[in-house]
């Protein structure tokens, strides 16, 4: 049975790598209906070329922060999925209060409308900088994921449900690394490299998107799902694609990997679950299931997973502490997922 059949879903950051992913499968979910919701005006105006004849899809320009409008996009709406966010750290270290705008109040000027419209599920994508973080990006959705647990103390009823999920770099998605390495691969070089120890959590963007939307149905309501996901240490990334590019593009000269130092308040590894988050964590399937701290707020709620098997979690989560991809598993893994290339351009 499809669960999304007959559900009417509104998707805020819609013209983002991630919502633009989430509105691609939800099509193939056969929704009943789609609402797309961005600020980008430019953005959003190519953004409904590909959907202009379907009259079941319809985008709005729309700022998270104003309810009124939020009333009127959520009239009849089953489920939220909230991608909209400031994401940039540095931006948000110059521009803090825009970063507390958007991801702080935005999101619970959402909770406030959700619960006043009685939507069913609402899931806010959070971000890996949320664990431990140091800056005000990461503290910020930090506190969107408190928000959206501490919400569910203010149903009435079964519904809303607000749930998060948590994940590290989603590959070929605006701003990261790949594209970056690859424009200096094809100058000729330098790579340039923070740290060689650095170690990352990654994910493709279809399968960030498959995840988000999987942990819909799952949340019981204040739980913040963590994916789990492949790890990668930066060098070996960078070794992997000039292999891969130099014998594509026939490139001859060596290509450099140049150190440069690591950025402010940039972390050499990366965290999903804390030593914290450990004692009330439980694994089930493709996720690492973080519970609320405070459950008794949340007395009706009782947290199995649809007769999924739970399993204790003994560990922080932590991308240097966990095995990492090789060079020749990465460069398989660039190529299946035509991160750099589709696969007829690699194999030919």
């Amino acid at each position: 049975m499809n669960p999304w059949q007959d559900k009417k879903v509104l998707i805020t950051g819609v013209c983002g790598t991630v919502g633009t992913e989430l509105l691609r499968q939800l099509v193939d979910l056969n929704v009943k209906s789609i609402v797309g919701v961005d600020s980008n005006e430019s953005e959003l105006f190519f953004a409904t070329q590909p959907y202009r004849n379907n009259d079941d899809i319809n985008f709005y320009l729309c700022d998270i922060t104003n309810k009124s409008e939020l009333r009127r996009l959520f009239k009849g709406i089953d489920i939220v999925l909230h991608a909209a966010a400031r994401k940039h750290v540095i931006l948000c270290e110059k521009s803090p209060s825009e970063a507390v705008r958007t991801n702080i109040l935005g999101t619970q000027t959402l909770i406030d409308v959700a619960l006043e419209m009685e939507v069913e599920r609402v899931i806010f994508t959070s971000s890996d900088k949320a664990v431990n973080p140091t800056n005000v990006m990461g503290t910020s959705k930090l506190m969107g994921e408190r928000l959206m647990t501490a919400a569910n103390a203010s149903r009435k009823g079964q519904y809303p449900i607000f749930a998060s999920t948590r994940f590290g770099n989603v590959l070929g998605s605006n701003g990261s690394v790949i594209p970056l390495f690859k424009k200096q691969i094809q100058n000729g070089g330098p790579v340039t490299l923070t740290d060689e120890r650095m170690s990352r959590f990654v994910m493709t963007i279809e399968e960030a998107a498959k995840l988000v939307l999987q942990s819909v149905f799952l949340a019981h309501g204040g739980e913040v799902f963590v994916t789990k996901m492949p790890i990668i240490q930066i060098k070996d990334l960078a070794t992997s694609m000039i292999e891969i590019i130099k014998e594509k593009e026939e490139i001859y000269e060596e290509i450099e990997l140049k150190i440069i130092g690591a950025k402010a308040g940039e972390k050499v590894y990366e965290e999903l679950i804390n030593e914290e988050e450990i004692r009330r964590t439980v694994e089930i399937d493709d996720f690492f299931a973080v519970l609320p701290a405070f459950k008794s707020v949340y007395k009706d709620i009782e947290y199995t997973f649809n007769g999924v098997e739970q399993k204790p979690v003994d560990r922080i989560y932590r991308s240097d502490l966990e095995p990492s991809m090789n060079v020749e598993e990465l460069k398989q893994y660039l190529i299946e997922e035509e991160l750099l290339y589709n696969k007829t351009e690699v194999l030919n």
